[in-house]
């Protein structure tokens, strides 16, 4: 499929059983968009789907490292495939099969983002939630995209009260991304 983002097209490879097989998501297209992403970050694409987030970030930040994590076998498969594509370098990224966090032992990061399966259901968006801090550094943040009126409101609530911090930092597409930082 053809992308386009910061006015810049490309190809990425999708297929079926894949989420948004057909074209960007704009909830994913707003996450990218609006991301805060620190120099020389450590970052956890988490539900990285065919891995266009963190393939993103690699792209425009040549310091950052990206692991990304994906229950989905297909989705891992062509995550590797775009970044090979994209002549990512390998030291950039790691590549995990795993339930959210459940393979995640010893590993911590500057940046958790994540477009949170709504369909998988609200217990699943909460559990990406309640678990981020002890997968982040101090000052660490969980970045995720979800839509206001069906859910998004839920999830915010939910990451002030894991965080005690939520900010909204962009809009759009009748998407929202918010962002909670853990603080000690």
């Amino acid at each position: 499929i053809q992308v386009t983002l910061f006015n810049k097209s490309f190809a990425i490879f999708s297929a079926p059983g894949i989420f948004s097989k057909t074209e960007l998501d704009k909830g994913t297209k707003l996450l990218i968009e609006n991301v805060q992403i620190p120099q020389n970050a450590k970052i956890l694409d988490l539900g990285c789907g065919y891995g266009i987030v963190g393939l993103t970030i690699l792209k425009n930040n040549k310091n950052a490292h990206c692991t990304f994590v994906d229950i989905n076998q297909r989705a891992l498969l062509l995550t590797k495939k775009n970044l090979h594509y994209h002549k990512i370098r390998t030291e950039m990224f790691e590549i995990i099969h795993s339930n959210l966090y459940e393979n995640m032992k010893d590993k911590i990061f500057d940046v958790i983002l994540s477009n949170p399966p709504q369909s998988a259901g609200k217990d699943i968006c909460l559990q990406i939630i309640k678990q981020a801090p002890q997968y982040l550094n101090k000052n660490g943040s969980l970045q995720l995209v979800a839509r206001p009126n069906k859910g998004g409101k839920t999830l915010a609530k939910n990451m002030k009260e894991v965080f005690g911090n939520v900010v909204i930092i962009g809009r759009g597409y009748g998407f929202v991304v918010y962002k909670s930082v853990k603080q000690d």
